[in-house]
């Protein structure tokens, strides 16, 4: 179903975004006979990269293989994808969720999961974007054994997460090179941790990345071209959470240490938020977290609103039987 210029369509649940978490959700409430549909507008966070790994069953698949066989399975349970962009999520005076669509479309639903996920901000280096998810990395999980044995980079943004981050990668590649940056020096027990790995560390700025067919090198402000076939970066993960804001629900700062690493939506591990009707799960919530686990994360917010819908739903029952009782005796 694609979006029909305003027209109003009554669902169980409504999933905001068709990844992994959305996608799990929207398969296990689809085949717990729910009216489901997901809004999705195709752009996930890990559409640059060549496959999805450590995904048990799917090791290696594409991303966009991935989601396809995903839809497939939730349209077979009679969910419906709709293709689009959620602007809005506002409640009704009944209780319900009104989801509005870029496109006009409004969806009325009993319960919303928001699984719209995160996006990556990148430093801003001239070439850096146009290599991210293929030659600039940022998880070794993810990209580890497709980086074995090349010659990488460590760019650091923070002097202690790069110094992590080179000593982490050095599992899969022999060749390192951190370039600290201006990110600081350093200190006497990393240096020496460093050196016994047998990591490089280059002083100065980074101007850019360089590399037209794949990435080549990294150039530093004073001209100095350093040879790398990849390159890490630590990104700053920013939830894409704006359409919440009409239920009162906003994104939060994470930190790692003392570092703000990006935003998320606060949730329990069943996909409860602080507003009552409104789950979230996957990307949104847990910015680290691989697909397999938004996946998981999807199940479980998917469990926790059919369990809360079979209560409102036998209350009802039970209501509507207690009125029929009385118009029987009277």
């Amino acid at each position: 179903m694609t979006g029909n210029g305003g027209g109003k369509v009554d669902y169980d649940v409504v999933v905001v975004g068709g990844s992994a978490a959305g996608l799990s959700g929207a398969l296990a409430l689809s085949r717990a006979r729910r009216r489901v549909a997901v809004v999705d507008a195709g752009e996930p966070r890990n559409a640059p990269a060549s496959g999805v790994h450590n995904y048990l069953g799917r090791e290696g698949a594409s991303p966009a293989e991935l989601y396809a066989v995903g839809r497939g399975e939730v349209e077979g349970y009679g969910g419906t994808i709709v293709d689009g962009t959620v602007e809005s999520v506002l409640r009704a005076g009944d209780g319900s969720f009104r989801i509005g669509l870029q496109d006009g479309t409004v969806l009325i639903s009993r319960r919303v999961l928001a699984a719209s996920g995160a996006s990556d901000e990148l430093p801003d280096i001239p070439g850096l974007a146009a290599h991210w998810g293929t030659d600039v990395l940022h998880c070794p999980y993810c990209h580890g054994w497709e980086a074995g044995g090349k010659r990488l980079g460590v760019l650091a943004t923070h002097l202690d997460t790069a110094v992590h981050q080179a000593l982490m990668w050095r599992q899969w590649c022999e060749d390192i090179v951190l370039f600290l940056n201006d990110a600081g020096e350093p200190d006497t027990e990393q240096s020496r941790q460093l050196a016994a790995r047998g990591i490089r560390v280059v002083d100065g700025a980074v101007a850019a990345v360089e590399g037209d067919a794949g990435l080549t090198g990294v150039r530093l402000a004073s001209g100095k071209f350093v040879s790398r076939q990849a390159l890490v970066v630590l990104t700053r993960l920013r939830a894409r959470a704006d359409y919440l804001s009409g239920v009162g629900l906003e994104a939060e700062e994470q930190y790692f240490g003392d570092l703000a690493v990006g935003t998320a939506v606060a949730a329990d591990s069943s996909g409860v938020t602080s507003v009552p009707g409104i789950f979230a799960a996957g990307n949104l919530t847990a910015p680290m977290t691989q697909v397999i686990g938004a996946a998981s994360a999807g199940l479980a917010a998917a469990t926790a609103i059919n369990a809360e819908l079979i209560e409102e739903d036998t209350s009802a029952a039970v209501a509507a039987a207690a009125q029929r009782g009385g118009i029987l005796q009277g």
